[in-house]
């Protein structure tokens, strides 16, 4: 006998509107195909994420594995921005196709799932996810498809479908390690409830097996490099990285970057979740997990792949609330759809800067930064766009002005990914030789294997040059829209004194 029951019988699915399905699916694929590839340029982490798939590996220092294959899924279509973007679209039209089945499987009507993909559709937050191939387009796939796996075994009591609960939460740790928070939310909402009988049966456990052997290669993987991604978080806590902010702050943040008018939909939702008795596993799913990234003044993209199930149960509680109420059911649409529309310039880039900068200033909605030292006119997934073209361009500039038996003895040295990888994907049409670094997981593919007595350095300070080359020359570098710390003058330093290639493996850059 099944470890859930409830009093009442499974209740029937209503059907699934295959019309609001693909009218809001399209919608989402056409708008990231239009917006995603025009304005702007590859993101920083873009640039990293190719160049780790130039190194596929188990592990990285930053990140689990899985980028690293969707980043190598767009060399293969060719490396174009194109190429790189269309994967996290169709992971976000995806994910409006989840959500909408998740407010079936809570017994949502036609009302209902057309409110929850409208939510999802317009949220600025998964806007912006969804604009840049990040495992942050990824991670709300594989969280959302475990809650409708969850939803199904609330709803019919058929535990044996826990197994699949385990592939996708296997999966979702191999994309991102921040699934083991939602992992761990889901245990204590099923322990504070009823459906902790669950845990009496194999399932659960052969769930729980699944996931763990999934995730077995990148826990070895970071075994045999000594967990360079704990170092790293201890890092940014030690540095004081991240913006750090207060709860009220904290729930501001969240209604500001998910959109004021949304939320009442999600708001709703988690109290009908929590209220229900069949779906209270889901809701306290939602607020444990709630708590735990605000406890651990967590950035506030980290909440958003929960939020497809908060606007699922929203769409449901308002569709009961609303029976009979045709003239409410249209406004609350209507509403939605104006805000969205409103917004929508500001979570894609649609844009130019200028225009850009017009328009947010009009509305008055300078975001939030997620990290301290971060300044530039644009938020920051904006402005990690630019520069990227230019500064390899730079480089190469210096680079060829070098007497040829010069240049044959200087490397590049760069002090963060982003620039290592710009060098790395514009640099070979530019003659360009491999750009190193010391930071984050480029640490692991040095040190070079020339002897270079001179360096072109970039993040180096002017006492960083002064105390280690036998003469330099600076030259200016700036980008208009970028962030203004890469606005730092690019060294030409000669006759280095040290060998890159004996100090490499004393210190890294991990932040």
């Amino acid at each position: 006998m099944s470890a859930i029951a409830h009093d009442a019988p499974a209740p029937v699915l209503p059907p699934l509107s295959r019309g609001v399905l693909a009218a809001l699916c399209g919608a989402k694929l056409l708008l990231h195909l239009a917006t995603s590839v025009q304005r702007y340029g590859y993101f920083r982490d873009e640039l990293y994420y190719l160049d780790m798939a130039r190194h596929l590996d188990w592990g990285y220092v930053d990140a689990a594995p899985l980028i690293a294959v969707y980043a190598r899924v767009a060399l293969a279509l060719g490396g174009s921005l194109a190429a790189l973007r269309i994967l996290p679209a169709l992971a976000g039209t995806a994910l409006v196709a989840l959500a909408i089945s998740i407010a079936r499987e809570l017994g949502g009507g036609r009302y209902a799932q057309l409110l929850t993909g409208l939510a999802v559709l317009f949220a600025p937050g998964l806007l912006v996810m969804d604009s840049l191939l990040t495992m942050n387009a990824f991670e709300p796939l594989f969280w959302m498809g475990a809650i409708l796996v969850l939803a199904r075994i609330l709803r019919t009591g058929r535990t044996r479908l826990w197994p699949w609960f385990g592939v996708l939460a296997g999966f979702g740790l191999e994309n991102k390690h921040s699934t083991l928070f939602f992992g761990a939310a889901v245990v204590v909402a099923l322990l504070l409830t009823p459906e902790r009988r669950v845990f009496r049966e194999r399932w659960i456990w052969i769930a729980g097996a699944i996931a763990l052997a999934l995730f077995l290669p990148n826990l070895v993987w970071q075994w045999r490099h000594h967990f360079p991604t704990l170092e790293d978080l201890a890092n940014v806590r030690r540095e004081g990285k991240n913006v750090v902010l207060a709860p009220p702050a904290f729930v501001l943040q969240q209604i500001l970057a998910l959109h004021p008018l949304l939320f009442p939909v999600w708001l709703a939702g988690a109290v009908f979740l929590v209220r229900s008795r069949r779906w209270r596993a889901l809701g306290l799913t939602f607020v444990v997990f709630f708590g735990l990234m605000m406890a651990a003044h967590a950035k506030d993209y980290y909440l958003f792949p929960i939020y497809p199930m908060a606007f699922a149960g929203g769409g449901v509680a308002i569709e009961r609330w609303t029976a009979g109420r045709r003239a409410v059911r249209a406004a609350t649409v209507s509403v939605i759809i104006a805000g969205g529309l409103v917004t929508l310039p500001l979570a894609t880039w649609m844009l130019p800067p200028e225009k850009y900068l017009a328009y947010q200033q009009a509305l008055g909605a300078r975001p939030q930064k997620a990290e301290v030292h971060h300044e530039g006119p644009l938020p920051q997934p904006m402005g990690d766009q630019f520069g990227w073209p230019e500064l390899a361009r730079d480089v190469a500039a210096i680079y060829r002005s070098l007497p040829p038996e010069e240049r044959a003895r200087t490397g590049i040295l760069t002090g963060n990914y982003g620039e290592a990888g710009a060098i790395n994907l514009f640099g070979p049409a530019l003659g360009l030789p491999h750009a190193y670094s010391r930071h984050q997981n480029h640490w692991f593919w040095g040190p070079p294997t020339e002897d270079d007595r001179n360096l072109i350095v970039l993040q180096w300070s002017l006492d960083d040059v002064k105390d280690n080359c036998g003469s330099y020359e600076a030259f200016p570098h700036e980008s208009r829209y970028g962030m203004s710390e890469e606005n730092v003058p690019i060294y030409l330093c000669r006759d280095a004194g040290f060998d890159l290639r004996k100090v490499w493996w004393h210190y890294h850059h991990w932040n």
